[in-house]
C-alpha cells in the first residue's frame, strides 16, 4: 500500500487554497491533510478543518484564535494563531509537500522555513520567488528542495520542458489574457471602478491577483518568478497577449522549435500537477475541444498603457532589491484602489514613485528584504497621503 502525501496548504481560504482541498478530496486515497492555515477566515477554515481533519490548524489573526479553538478543539485539531505559528508549522516532520497559497510578501517567511526542514514546495506565492528570488533558488539548491511552479504560465513552462532538460531553452513565452482592459487607452482607465477591474474575462480569483492581472501586474510579476524558476536572462522571457487563455504558455528551444501547453482555463490541473509531478492522475476537469475555439489568436502587450509590465522587466534588469521594491509597492497600491484612495493609473504611478525612491541594494540579505518591504510600503503610504 502506497502511503498517502501529506499536504500543508498555506492560505487554505483563498481561491487555490479551496482548489487544492477540491484535488485532495477527489484523489483522497493519495492524499491527506496535515496542515491548513488561514488569515483572517475563520469560518471557513473551521469548516474546511471539520471536513479534512487536518493535525494542526493556524489562523493567522491572533483575535479569531477563541473562535477556531473553540470549534476544532472538541474535533481533536490542534490549533495555533499568529503570523510566527504558520511560519514554524511548516517545519513538522509529518509534512510531505508545502503548498504555499498565501497572498503576497506574507508568503516569503514560511516558504523559507519549509525549505530549511527540506520540504518541497507547491508554489503559488510567486511574490516570493519575486521579492527574493536569488535567496530562494539558492537555499533549495542547498537543501535538495524541489520548488514545483502552481501557476498556470511556469506549470506550462514546467511540463514543456520535462524530459527535456539537456536542451537548454532559447527563451520562454508567457502569455496574458490581457485583463478586462485590453485594447484600452489610457484615456479610457482614468475614471476606472474596482467592480470593472474585479470582472476578469476568464480566470475566477482572488482580488489581489484579479486587480494585478487587469493591471499587467501580475504578468510582470510572473516574468521576475520566471528569470528565477527556470534560470533564464531578461532577453529569454517574452510575453504574448492571447485572449482565450488557452496557450498558457510556452518555450522555444534552440532549434527554434516551440511546445506550448493548452487546455481550459481551471487552475485545478497545474494544482493537481504540482502534487502528483512527476504522474499525472486521472482527472474528471472538462476536456477543451478544438471546435469550441477554432480561432486562437495573439498580440504584443500594450506596455504604454499598462505600465507595470514595463516597471517590471525595470525591475529584473536593475535587480538586487529592486523587484522587491516593486512588489511591496504594489500591495499597497492595488489595497489603496480597492479602497478608492487610488486610481486605476495611479498604481502604476505609484510603484514607479517607490523604485526612484528607496535606496538600492545590489546583493540584499534577508535582513535587507525584510527592511526593503518595509520601508517600501511607508514610503508608499506616504505618497498616497
Amino acid at each position: 500500500m502506497t502511503l498517502k502525501k501529506r499536504i500543508a496548504i498555506l492560505g487554505s481560504t483563498g481561491s487555490i487554497g479551496t482548489q487544492a482541498l477540491e484535488v485532495i478530496h477527489a484523489h483522497s486515497d493519495h492524499f491527506e491533510v496535515e496542515v491548513l492555515t488561514a488569515g483572517n477566515n475563520a469560518d471557513l477554515l473551521i469548516q474546511q478543518a471539520i471536513a479534512c481533519k487536518p493535525n494542526v490548524v493556524v489562523i493567522g489573526n491572533e483575535s479569531l484564535y477563541d473562535q477556531v479553538f473553540n470549534a476544532l478543539d472538541p474535533h481533536g485539531i490542534k490549533v495555533y494563531s499568529g503570523e510566527e505559528a504558520i511560519a514554524s508549522v511548516v517545519e513538522m516532520d509529518t509534512i510531505d509537500l508545502v503548498l504555499t497559497a498565501l497572498v503576497g510578501y506574507s508568503g516569503l517567511k514560511p516558504t523559507i522555513r519549509a525549505i530549511e526542514s527540506g520540504k518541497n514546495i507547491a508554489l503559488a506565492n510567486k511574490e516570493t520567488l519575486v521579492v527574493a528570488g536569488e535567496l530562494i533558488t539558492q537555499l533549495a539548491g542547498e537543501k535538495n528542495v524541489n520548488i514545483l511552479p502552481v501557476d498556470s504560465e511556469h506549470s506550462a513552462i514546467y511540463q514543456c520542458i520535462v524530459g527535456e532538460f539537456q536542451n537548454p531553452l532559447e527563451k520562454i513565452i508567457l502569455t496574458a489574457s490581457g485583463g478586462p482592459f485590453r485594447g484600452k487607452l489610457r484615456k479610457d482607465l482614468e475614471k476606472v471602478t474596482k467592480a470593472q477591474a474585479l470582472k476578469h474575462p476568464n480566470w475566477d480569483m482572488g482580488a489581489k491577483i484579479t486587480i494585478d492581472s487587469a493591471s499587467l501586474m501580475n504578468k510582470g510579476l510572473e516574468v521576475i518568478e520566471a528569470k528565477w524558476l527556470f534560470g533564464l536572462s531578461e532577453k529569454q522571457i517574452d510575453v504574448v497577449v492571447h485572449p482565450q487563455s488557452i496557450i498558457h504558455s510556452m518555450v522555444q528551444f534552440e532549434d527554434g522549435a516551440i511546445k506550448a501547453q493548452m487546455g481550459l482555463p481551471d487552475m485545478k490541473l497545474p494544482i493537481q500537477y504540482a502534487m502528483t509531478y512527476p504522474y499525472r492522475f486521472k482527472s474528471d476537469f472538462e476536456r477543451f475541444d478544438f471546435m469550441a475555439y477554432p480561432s486562437l489568436t495573439f498580440e504584443p502587450p500594450d506596455t504604454k498603457t499598462f505600465r507595470n509590465l514595463a516597471l517590471s522587466f525595470e525591475a529584473l534588469r536593475k535587480a538586487g532589491n529592486v523587484p522587491c521594491i516593486l512588489n511591496a509597492a504594489n500591495e499597497i497600491a492595488v489595497a489603496a484602489f480597492l479602497k478608492d484612495k487610488l486610481g486605476f493609473l495611479e498604481m502604476s504611478d505609484l510603484v514607479e514613485q517607490c523604485m526612484a525612491k528607496i535606496d538600492f541594494i545590489k546583493e540584499p540579505s534577508y535582513e535587507d528584504y525584510v527592511n526593503t518591504n518595509k520601508e517600501t510600503r511607508i514610503k508608499a503610504l506616504e505618497l498616497i497621503k
